[in-house]
């Protein structure tokens, strides 16, 4: 038997499993990457910028400034270390810590909250400068309507500042191929309207049941994928002038920084995350056991989307099994996404619902329980079984629990697997 160590919330969960039945366990790719402490990597980011003026060049003194930052749920890219030294290059061109407003772009998820504030930018910069929510159902202004008709509509706010620099971090993500540059804006600090237009882009026109644009998936990152593309036209209307993304490692530690325009730097992020996250498989397995690489990024069910469409593409279609472990200590994160839960039985029902009344908590719940209808999903959480009783998703409390499940479901004793240490950053699949 080897034994295997999952990050679960703050602590982990170890399980031990044997080791003829594993093909493999995926993890990040070895890429040579120079070894910097991660403020000489920002440092060195922000000075040299990729398809872009430096940021002196850009902003002047006097001028305003609004920093948008990811919410809680990304702490993982790290945007306090890399706030304090864009702060600090602002305040040396001569920008006022007055004339710089922090927005947390929370797109629809929940507000953040004063100890959220504080874990975004350091407590330094929470008592110098003021921060404030993004508010989907507040305070916006059009920016222009994009090539797919959807109306932009961003934070007035940032909008009435003279520059706008976007910090996050950039990973797989499930519809719009990459995270990161300019989801910041879409659905970072855009209007509620605007998000559920881009998000809808997902399905293929038609009735219920017609299914859902294949392009609009994970590391796809082209004009093939009408989502991405709204959103890049989204940024382009919000005239944004700086971007300073991370890539991470394993360790959850910056591996490295990409900064300058939002096109170009997020593209070269975005190389480097399939170079080192994007794993290429040779077969699908029976089973996948996957951890949502613990706090924050298995704060809620709602978050489960990156580990599982990250991990999705390893595993055999309709008998193929899934286990998941992430804690959920938020439980399912969203209303809509409980409610897509709570009050509806069948996929069908969910989408007919979903098409005529578009939300992102919805859409959400809706592909994490369309992956329970495809293949046998199993997750392992603090959840209660009950939450999910009109879903197809089966819980348990524990890892070993779960693969007696998934032997059960399956009518099989020996399982071929993939062990997914990382999976809410790695992304296996057999097209890489």
């Amino acid at each position: 038997m080897a034994k295997y160590s999952f990050r679960y919330g703050d602590g982990t969960v170890d399980f031990e499993y044997p080791q003829e039945d594993v093909i493999k366990v995926l993890e990040p790719n070895k890429v040579e990457i120079p070894n910097k402490g991660e403020e000489e990597i920002i440092r060195e980011a922000i000075e040299n910028p990729i398809g872009s003026p430096k940021l002196e060049e850009i902003v002047k003194a006097g001028e305003t400034v609004c920093i948008v930052v990811p919410d809680v749920t990304r702490l993982w890219a790290k945007p306090a270390v890399i706030c304090k030294i864009l702060v600090e290059k602002l305040n040396k061109i001569g920008v006022k810590d007055d004339d710089i407003l922090f927005i947390s772009g929370v797109g629809t998820h929940r507000l953040q909250e004063k100890e959220d504030f504080i874990n975004l930018i350091g407590e330094d910069l929470y008592k110098r400068i003021r921060i404030e929510n993004h508010l989907c159902d507040g305070d916006v202004v059009e920016t222009g309507v994009s090539s797919y008709g959807n109306v932009m509509q961003v934070n007035a706010h940032a909008m009435a500042c003279d520059h706008r620099i976007l910090v996050g971090g950039v990973v797989f993500h499930f519809i719009a191929g990459f995270g990161g540059g300019r989801k910041m804006v879409l659905p970072g600090i855009s209007s509620r309207s605007t998000i559920n237009y881009n998000h809808k882009m997902y399905f293929k026109p038609g009735p219920a049941g017609s299914g859902a644009v294949e392009t609009c998936a994970c590391g796809i990152f082209d004009e093939t994928n009408p989502i991405n593309m709204d959103m890049i036209e989204a940024a382009k209307f919000a005239k944004i002038s700086f971007i300073v993304n991370s890539v991470v490692d394993s360790e959850q530690k910056i591996a490295a920084c990409f900064a300058g325009d939002i096109i170009k730097a997020h593209e070269e992020a975005a190389a480097l995350v399939k170079k080192i996250d994007g794993v290429k498989i040779d077969q699908k397995a029976d089973l996948v056991i996957a951890s949502a690489c613990g706090y924050p990024k298995d704060i809620n069910f709602y978050q489960g989307v990156k580990p599982v469409f990250n991990a999705i593409g390893a595993i055999k279609p309709k008998d193929g099994v899934l286990i998941l472990v992430s804690e959920c200590r938020e439980g399912f994160g969203n209303p809509d996404t409980e409610k897509f839960a709570f009050e509806f039985d069948n996929m069908l029902d969910r989408e007919i619902y979903l098409r005529d009344n578009f939300g992102i908590g919805r859409f959400t719940g809706f592909r994490l329980f369309e992956v329970g209808s495809q293949i046998h999903f199993i997750l392992v959480s603090s959840m209660k079984p009950e939450m999910f009783a009109k879903t197809d998703i089966h819980t348990a409390a524990t890892v070993e629990e779960a693969i007696e499940l998934a032997k059960k479901l399956t009518g099989k004793e020996r399982l071929s697997t993939y062990i997914m240490p990382y999976a809410a950053n790695t992304m296996a699949s057999m097209n890489l």
